[in-house]
């Protein structure tokens, strides 16, 4: 790959960091959008990059979840201060959130870059209809799942959230709060669900992508690069914290329609790049 000149690299670097403190507030504010703010400017930044088609998604995810480590560590410090975590639910999704994310590793590797943005493209409009159509409040059951049920949900759950880069609150708090969790309770412990997800996530992706160096850019271990995790992660850990000092003083019901329209339309371009 040739050399950066001064100027893209100030644009790539500002480009992250304002992609990060988005990332960062949306994931302490809702308990979503990190991942889902992340893998598309990445996707994008790989392409400017001129990365190897088949390795420009695989990289954007396995980047996105490295992030998604200390985005979520710096989430959970802040929530668990306000007593917003429900370690209960953790400690029984835990081992099936891990399967899930064992087995959503295996699935990427085997998927093509084509197939990988058919699944991030479809979950970003399936979260874009929820996040705008939902109305606050809705339930479907008094509890969260149990027995196998509960083993199916976390799963899926820990699976899917792999596959498109995510740490698993674009999932985890839409089911638990269909589940009759009080949303901040669900986005809390979301949080701490993340670090479940993007740590053995970030490490699969590191593994399946260690035979590939042909087309990729510098500074990148596995489908990781280090170079944009560093760019990302002083602003997601800086504004993390902020974001769930906010959820805890003001209503979401704009900034859920606005995230919506986002999702929209970043879940429809990655589907037409497929």
């Amino acid at each position: 790959m040739e050399a950066l000149d001064l100027g893209t690299l100030a644009h790539f670097v500002i480009m992250l960091v304002i992609a990060g403190a988005i990332a960062g507030t949306m994931a302490g504010l809702l308990g979503v959008g990190g991942g889902m703010i992340i893998v598309p400017v990445l996707l994008y930044m790989f392409t400017l990059l001129e990365v190897a088609e088949a390795h420009r998604m695989h990289l954007a995810v396995g980047t996105s979840l490295a992030t998604i480590v200390v985005t979520s560590v710096m989430s959970v410090r802040a929530h668990r201060k306000r007593g917003s975590i429900d370690w209960n639910i953790f400690k029984a999704w835990a081992p099936w959130i891990v399967l899930g994310v064992v087995v959503g590793s295996v699935i990427a590797a085997w998927l093509d870059a084509s197939g990988l943005k058919i699944v991030f493209g479809g979950m970003a409009l399936l979260v874009a209809a929820y996040m705008a159509f939902v109305r606050e409040g809705y339930v479907l059951a008094q509890e969260p799942p149990r027995g196998a049920a509960k083993a199916a949900t976390a799963s899926v759950i820990g699976g899917l959230s792999t596959l498109i880069g995510i740490g698993g609150g674009t999932f985890t708090v839409p089911t638990l709060v269909l589940c009759s969790i009080k949303p901040l309770i669900a986005v809390g412990t979301a949080s701490a669900i993340g670090i479940l997800i993007a740590v053995p996530g970030s490490l699969g992706f590191i593994l399946s992508g260690l035979d590939k160096t042909e087309g990729m850019p510098p500074f990148t271990i596995g489908y990781v690069n280090i170079a944009a995790f560093l760019a990302l992660i002083p602003m997601t850990s800086l504004f993390a914290p902020v974001g769930a000092r906010i959820a805890h003083a003001i209503s979401s019901r704009w900034l859920r329609r606005a995230f919506a329209l986002f999702l929209l339309v970043n879940g429809v371009n990655i589907l037409l790049s497929a």
